[in-house]
């Protein structure tokens, strides 16, 4: 990827990087699943998931890292 820097000295105090179209369009789609990867709704649904697994007993208790393999 081509990229070109213009000093601060010609932009007023602010840096200002140039890239191709293409390379900012996959950078803006990467930073909306980057958004929707993981939610806090996400976080808090999964908590209450496991509180219902552990309640049926249907929770595996791990005594060791070695038993995850």
């Amino acid at each position: 990827m081509a990229t070109i820097t213009i000093p601060k000295e010609i932009t007023k105090g602010e840096e200002l990087i140039i890239i191709p179209r293409r390379e900012y369009e996959k950078y803006l789609e990467l930073k909306e699943k980057r958004k929707e990867q993981i939610a806090e709704e996400d976080v808090l649904r999964w908590s209450e998931e496991a509180k219902m697994l552990k309640k049926a007993g249907k929770l595996q208790v791990l005594r060791s890292l070695k038993e995850l393999r």
